[in-house]
């Protein structure tokens, strides 16, 4: 069975964090403690932040890191509807050089809903 791109993306992730972690080294690890940390809750609320931290990853026009904000958006039980609303802020921000990072942010939108339904 063919893996979908939530899957591939998860199981790439994972297995190269453990990696870049494991490597011990300071710096790297500081960095990361600080980005998770920064999504924590806090005088913003997590979903707000994660839904920050998706726009400013398709203005910057990083899919990955549109990919992971779309998940946790999922596991927050953000709407396609605010979805959408953050999608257009974003395509705003950052013009139309982000519409075929849209397409792509539609796309496994979409495979996140579809593997609910599974």
């Amino acid at each position: 069975m063919e893996k979908n791109i939530v899957e591939e993306f998860n199981t790439y992730r994972a297995q190269m964090n453990e990696k870049i972690l494991g490597a011990d080294n300071k710096v790297l690890k500081r960095l990361f403690n600080l980005d998770t940390n920064c999504y924590q809750e806090g005088q913003v609320d997590v979903i707000t932040k994660e839904m920050i931290g998706m726009a400013c990853s398709m203005v910057l026009r990083c899919d990955d890191c549109v990919r992971y904000h779309l998940g946790k958006c999922y596991e927050l039980e953000v709407t396609t509807e605010q979805v959408f609303e953050v999608f257009a802020i974003a395509n705003l921000i950052g013009g139309t050089i982000v519409i075929p990072h849209l397409r792509r942010a539609v796309e496994y939108w979409e495979t996140l809903q579809q593997n609910q339904e599974k």
